[in-house]
């Protein structure tokens, strides 16, 4: 009978003792694993009381990344696991991802809580937002900025959030302009005579044909150039003065062919009729002579040029006419020859502007040997007004938010912090944009993603402008009166 009633106090005192245990900590019976367990450092000291003990937040038994602020369940039924104020050193050196941070071999401070939104709310201890998702733990050293806006981690990666530092780089300026290819101008050649002539033959009697130079274009008769030829003679034969150089200088006038300057020379005799040759090679572009015809003298007979090489005309748009250079390097293509590309040079740029279209004419050379390229084709320009230059900070074109009348780029400062830094800009080209002022080489600016970030700022502005204390002097808004609440309808 003794041995049931002191059994019976036993099991009463362990009841009892655990009871008093569920009560004095926070609503979940005590962690047999913590029972036992002693502060850091105190070897062979007694247990601490559970009533000295302050619990930080609760952890997933298994799930390292897993914390809650209240008591709660695990999907499978088991009770998250209570870590007390004297644990959270041994938590944080386990894993580097728990509430505290180990940097150098200290741990660092959760000095307090703030909203994971963004939105201006701290809380001293663990907690959630009214859409159930914790609060963000914010470390000794990491206090944020003015201008800072802190993100989530899951939040960049579900948002593409993607980064790249700011580099130095020559800009490629790619200038697009239609063009029309025209004949080099300073290789056309008029064939017209000085005096009255009638042809007798015309050798060459088509338009577009080859010539070469000193082939005979035709052959004429005329007069006055005879005329002169007998005067030459007879100063050469008569005796007393002389007045063979004034004579000559007369045929020289005439532009009479070498050929027949030498033959009078040589025999003293008038060439009645003789062939005119070609001065210079290339292709005939207009014939206004016809077998038979007299010419009178300054008439156009023949217009000649030489296809060797081609002028291409573009139309470059105003906005773009600063950057081109004379003797930049172009790139033409013809729509006759899809795929194939011709390099030239910037060689003019006209001196004024087409009012209609607001575009300059600038002309780029090509070299056409086998005079493939004919005159006006259709031709796409393509000018590289950043060759030869130094290289320029620039950044990705999608890393900038351009308003209008503001720029920002949003700068990458690590561990989710992000700061909306306004810049100056420059050229643009090829992707990228010069950045005169504002970041420096080597900053990590957000490509991907940025708007994200822009608007998180933006958000934030605004409700700190809501939340943000009136300024001295001013009184603080007082809300109205019970009596005046109850009079509104």
């Amino acid at each position: 009978m003794k041995k049931l009633l002191i059994g019976g106090m036993a099991a009463a005192v362990i009841s009892s003792s655990l009871v008093a245990g569920y009560r004095v900590g926070v609503g979940t019976w005590p962690d047999p694993r913590t029972w036992w367990q002693h502060r850091e450092g105190e070897t062979g000291s007694m247990p601490i009381a559970p009533s000295e003990r302050k619990i930080l937040y609760w952890r997933h038994p298994d799930k390292d990344t897993e914390y809650a602020a209240e008591p709660r369940k695990t999907v499978d039924g088991r009770d998250f696991i209570a870590v007390y104020d004297d644990q959270e050193a041994d938590f944080a050196e386990a894993d580097s991802s728990r509430p505290t941070k180990k940097e150098s071999g200290a741990a660092k401070k959760i000095l307090y809580y703030r909203n994971p939104m963004g939105l201006p709310d701290t809380s001293p201890v663990p907690k959630k937002d009214w859409m159930g998702m914790d609060y963000i733990p914010v470390y000794e050293g990491e206090e944020e900025d003015a201008g800072t806006v802190k993100v989530s981690i899951a939040k960049i990666q579900r948002s593409g959030v993607r980064s790249e530092p700011a580099r130095l780089r020559r800009l490629v300026r790619p200038i697009r302009a239609p063009g029309v290819a025209k004949p080099d101008e300073r290789t056309l050649l008029t064939i017209a005579l000085r005096a009255d002539s009638f042809v007798e033959e015309l050798y060459v009697n088509e338009t577009g044909r080859d010539v070469k130079k000193g082939e005979p274009l035709f052959r004429i008769y005329s007069p006055e150039m005879v005329r002169v030829q007998v005067d030459y003679r007879i100063s050469t034969t008569t005796t007393g003065n002389r007045d063979e150089k004034g004579a000559l200088q007369r045929l020289l006038n005439l532009q009479l062919p070498q050929a027949v300057l030498d033959e009078i020379k040589r025999t003293r005799e008038p060439v009645i009729s003789f062939n005119w040759p070609s001065p210079v090679s290339g292709v005939v572009m207009q014939k206004n002579a016809i077998e038979g015809m007299m010419i009178k003298a300054g008439e156009e007979m023949m217009r000649l040029a030489d296809l060797s090489s081609i002028w291409v005309i573009a139309d470059i748009a105003e906005q773009d006419l600063g950057q081109v250079r004379i003797g930049l390097k172009a790139k033409v293509t013809f729509r006759a020859f899809p795929g194939e590309m011709f390099e030239g040079r910037v060689t003019f740029v006209l001196h004024e502007l087409e009012m209609a279209t607001r575009t300059a004419k600038v002309r780029v050379e090509i070299a056409n040997p086998d005079h493939r390229i004919k005159h006006e084709m259709f031709a796409d320009v393509e000018i590289n007004a950043g060759e030869g230059e130094a290289e320029r900070l620039v950044v990705p074109l999608s890393a900038l938010i351009d308003s209008g009348n503001r720029q920002v780029v949003i700068v990458d400062r690590g561990e989710g912090r992000f700061e909306p830094r306004p810049v100056k800009v420059g050229l643009r080209g090829d992707g990228y944009v010069e950045i005169a002022e504002g970041i420096k080489v080597g900053e990590n600016v957000v490509v991907a993603g940025n708007f994200l970030i822009d608007a998180e700022s933006n958000l934030r502005a605004a409700l700190s402008g809501f939340t943000a204390e009136p300024p001295k002097g001013e009184p603080k808004a007082q809300p109205p009166a019970p009596a005046a609440m109850e009079k509104q309808p």
